[in-house]
């Protein structure tokens, strides 16, 4: 147990390894991670408890973490930062004056140093009757230590003290036990002051989601031009088309399984298959930027730098119904909207993850159709780029306030401690990018096939066509666009580049490509976002945001024809 950003899963993964197990607790969305460690030649079970600043919550997480603390387990590891004790230790105090045996891990050991912060370890542990271990969990420094002592841990039993008491005595304990001497800012100390205000921070942070955009574009596109369309395309596709003789080329079957074969080939996009496009769609196109997401998260949150950027931004996306990390995964949707919507997990509460996936499917559009209106739009004049980007800009802005104000649940306050900044330990970086995805896999692949399984047999039973001949008058009239457009809408359920390829076809206007990119971007999301939204927001929101955009997407494209 510990703050948030004490170095609780670094110490986690140390004493655990890389098998280990993420679960919801029930009941809540929270997560927490369990694992395994031998002691005393047994194995013994590890849980990362939530991070929780107090057992009096404030917050559902914190909610979690006390009922965890209250159901009961052996030992409480108490996971301390050492530069920050008069912070850390309130939530000491209160686990003390439980049952539970308690020892304490005094993590960031490295930095007091650094700092000019003296603690003496023996009069602490003294006062609070625990031990009490040095540690510096990203490079296992007194790991070792402290598994050897866990034995050790011990109740002692403190009376309960109110919530004043409990501050007096955190402030004795730290007058006893912590000197600091004096010392100048060194240059990382001012710039880690700098990134949290308004002036440069916006600036730099600008530059800095910029730089992780590219990277994970770079890294993406470069794993699936490299890697997996030679894999599919090379290796794959070829036994497809054996097996799609051998199943007569055609039927019902043979739709399912392998698809419509285009032009006598495989298209892993368009066939529509269990075995094409079922499979090509989470491991072809999603996984390579899901993987470079991670990965790049992976390193912006051990480097220090996330919390910082939620902070500098919390204000402005706080009127939107959401706290400041919730830029992280817009930004990120501007490449792909999947890792973008499943970067919503880091949000705490259902409201806030229901509206930034929301947005994220409306008012984001990934680089792929982004490219399609810069090379369509575009020919027409940059005026007509500027403004569709400024229709979707204000549509998110807009949106985001009226989502704010109805929808119903609540968005906590940030309330959270700054780390310093590190290098990242990078065996940690795979570790945590290895988990993640893995956990992606095993939730998006099923969803994915089962998707594509439901949608051959609407095709089969005529029902897409029954809605595009359905929906053709309110395009025409609504929209301004020509009745061929539906199939176009209806196609960019598969893939939006390719539907702003259709529209491009059919002739249209300036006025009509504004129109069409912008209700495109916003209408429904392709099957990749769709899916993701219907695993992170559960099928009664994800109703409830397809909803959205649709009435979204009819109101902005119906007003964008009258006034253009």
């Amino acid at each position: 147990m510990g703050n948030p950003n004490v170095g609780k899963s670094a110490l986690f993964s140390r004493l655990t390894g890389i098998r280990v197990a993420v679960s919801n607790y029930p009941g809540t969305t929270v997560e927490f991670t369990r694992g395994f460690m031998k002691l005393g030649g047994e194995a013994n079970e590890v849980v990362d408890v939530p991070g929780t600043y107090t057992l009096e919550p404030t917050s559902r997480a914190e909610e979690v973490a006390a009922e965890m603390v209250k159901d009961g387990g052996d030992v409480v590891i108490d996971v301390v930062n050492a530069i920050n004790l008069e912070r850390n230790l309130y939530l000491t105090l209160e686990l003390l004056e439980r049952k539970t045996p308690v020892i304490i891990a005094l993590n960031m050991w490295d930095d007091t140093k650094h700092r000019g912060i003296h603690i003496d370890v023996n009069k602490l542990e003294e006062l609070l009757g625990v031990p009490v271990v040095p540690v510096v969990a990203i490079t296992g420094e007194g790991v070792k230590n402290l598994a050897y002592r866990i034995s050790e841990a011990t109740s002692p039993s403190m009376p309960p003290r109110t919530r004043d008491e409990r501050w007096a005595a955190v402030g004795d304990i730290v007058g006893q036990v912590q000197t600091i001497s004096h010392r100048h800012h060194t240059p990382l100390e001012h710039l880690e002051d700098a990134l949290v205000k308004p002036f440069p921070g916006i600036l730099i942070a600008a530059a800095i989601l910029c730089l992780a955009f590219v990277v994970i574009r770079f890294i993406g596109e470069g794993l699936i031009n490299y890697l997996s369309n030679p894999l599919f395309g090379d290796f794959y596709a070829p036994l497809l088309l054996k097996l799609s003789q051998v199943m007569g080329g055609g039927g019902l079957l043979h739709e399912i399984v392998i698809g419509k074969l285009i032009g006598g080939e495989i298209d892993f996009v368009q066939s529509f298959g269990l075995l094409t496009t079922g499979l090509y769609v989470p491991l072809g196109m999603v996984l390579p930027y899901v993987f470079s997401f991670y990965l790049v998260l992976g390193i912006l949150e051990d480097v220090g730098y996330l919390p910082r950027l939620a902070v500098l931004l919390d204000n402005i996306m706080h009127r939107l119904g959401m706290h400041g990390y919730a830029i992280i995964p817009t930004f990120l949707g501007l490449g792909c909207n999947v890792p973008g919507i499943l970067a919503t997990r880091i949000l705490e509460s259902k409201r806030e993850r229901f509206i930034a996936a929301t947005l994220i499917s409306i008012g984001v559009p990934c680089a792929a159709l982004q490219a399609m209106i810069f090379g369509l739009v575009g020919e027409w004049g940059w005026q007509y780029v500027a403004l569709v980007y400024g229709s979707l800009l204000c549509v998110w802005l807009v949106l985001g306030l009226i989502l704010n104000l109805t929808v119903k649940g609540f968005s906590p306050e940030l309330l959270m401690e700054i780390p310093p900044y590190r290098l990242p330990p990078w065996r940690l970086v795979w570790q945590k990018l290895w988990m993640r995805t893995m956990n992606f896999l095993r939730g998006a692949l099923p969803i994915v096939l089962l998707g594509v399984l439901v949608i051959n047999v609407l095709y089969f039973l005529g029902v897409f066509e029954a809605i595009a001949a359905f929906t053709a008058p309110v395009v025409s009239k609504m929209l301004g666009l020509p009745p061929e457009a539906v199939g176009a809408l209806v196609v960019g359920f598969l893939r939006k580049d390719m539907a702003m390829g259709m529209l491009g076809a059919l002739g249209l206007s300036a006025k009509q490509l504004v129109v069409g990119s912008v209700v495109l971007a916003m209408f429904f999301p392709c099957i990749a976002s769709f899916v993701m939204l219907t695993r992170e927001l559960g099928v009664k929101g994800v109703l409830a945001a397809t909803g959205v955009m649709i009435a979204a997407s009819l109101a902005i494209g119906s007003l964008l024809n009258l006034i253009l």
